[in-house]
């Protein structure tokens, strides 16, 4: 059995919920930064949470971002760099190795 199975549903919820508040107020780490990095971000967390709670799209993105996603997007989405690209692409692809 994996460890991570052996946290109860609370607890995990609750570690969920502070990274969200803590992505959320690191609005200067950009998606992009989080894919090249760990291969998910803000979106991924969105579609994670749909997924698992049948919920559409916006309505998971708006539960991640804290507001609708094209407000996000407005505010704090910068123009991804050829290197920011090129590192997520990256990344990507070992996500599909795991």
């Amino acid at each position: 059995m994996d460890p991570i199975d052996a946290i109860d549903d609370a607890t995990a919820a609750a570690a969920f919920r502070r990274l969200v508040r803590h992505l959320r107020h690191r609005d200067d780490a950009q998606n992009v930064d989080l894919m090249g990095l760990a291969g998910f971000c803000r979106n991924c967390l969105s579609d994670w949470i749909g997924e698992a709670g049948a919920l559409e799209r916006e309505a998971a993105r708006t539960a991640i971002y804290g507001m609708p996603y094209a407000e996000w997007k407005a505010h704090h989405q910068q123009e991804a760099t050829p290197e920011q690209l090129r590192r997520m692409e990256e990344s990507v692809a070992k996500n599909a190795r795991g």
